[in-house]
Order: structure tokens, then sequence, then C-alpha cells
């Protein structure tokens, strides 16, 4: 089963991975997307950590996400990825073209192929206005184009708005 979780900030999307990640039943891996460059990102992955029972693992991804799930999935286990934004934005920044393109496909290529249950956490970035910044509209677009390709691959795809889910692919 994979299921993908859309929502805006403080929507409530990762809340409800974890409640999903719960229920389960499975072991569950945490795998961690953001890189901690300031003391506001230190407070909102600390207030995350918290809310984390202590049994589950916890991994840190870095650029090499698929190759993270790879390892980390298994037909007994639960995979919680917060969050793929996070993930391509790290790939936007300090990675070239190729390796952002490389890692996408990567990514796309072996998340059919995943044992157990996957959960994906990604910010829906795409229902205002058109940035005015360079980096930002691709940030978007990218986000976009990521969003669709791993909404075709998921059983279910919840769209949170003010803490409700609404289910857009799947039952809720």
């Amino acid at each position: 089963m994979r299921e993908l979780i859309l929502g805006g900030v403080r929507s409530g999307k990762s809340r409800l991975a974890e409640q999903h990640a719960l229920a389960s039943g499975l072991q569950v891996v945490y795998v961690a997307t953001a890189q901690v460059r300031d003391a506001e990102m230190q407070r909102r992955v600390a207030e995350h950590q918290a809310r984390r029972p202590d049994r589950w693992l916890s991994v840190e991804a870095g650029q090499n996400l698929a190759e993270v799930l790879q390892r980390e999935a298994t037909a007994q286990r639960c995979v919680l990825v917060d969050c793929v934004t996070l993930w391509l934005t790290q790939l936007l920044c300090d990675a070239s073209e190729q390796e952002l393109r490389r890692e996408c496909a990567a990514l796309l290529e072996v998340l059919p192929r995943l044992p157990g249950q996957i959960i994906l956490v990604s910010n829906e970035t795409n229902m205002g206005v058109v940035p005015m910044g360079e980096l930002s509209r691709r940030y978007c677009d990218e986000a976009g184009r990521l969003h669709q390709q791993i909404a075709s691959l998921c059983e279910r795809v919840i769209l949170m708005v003010a803490g409700l889910p609404l289910a857009v692919k799947g039952s809720p």
C-alpha cells in the first residue's frame, strides 16, 4: 500500500501520516528529509520528534531517497517519509540538474516495487499565486510534476485542509 498525503503548511498532514503509521500495526521507520540549517527548522524537527513513539526507527535521508526506501522497506514495515518537498528542495539547491533528474526517476522507479506500507508526506504548493522568483517558480513546477507522478503510483492520495482529510484517490 502506497499513500501520498498532501497539504499546506500546518494542515495536519504529518499528524495524519503518523496516525496511519501507528494504525498499520507494523514496525514504523520514519524517514526524515529535513536538513537543519537554522534554529527555526531545529524547533520544527524537535516538535516532530517529540510526537513520535520511541519504538519507531528514524533514518535521515539525504539526496538518495530511493536508495533509503529500498533498504528500509520490508513486508513487516510501514515506512513514513516526511517530507518529499523538503527532499526536492535539497536537490534543487544542492544537486546538479542531472542528479535531480536521476534521483526523481529513481524514486518513481522504486516506489511501485516497495514491500510493506509506504506513506509519503508532501507540501502542496500550487494552490496560490505564481511566485515571483525563478527558483520559487521552478520549485512549484517540479513539485507539481513530481506529485502527479507519485499520485499515479499510490493507491491512496489524501489532501489535508485545515486538519481535515479529503480523499482524492482511494478510500479515506
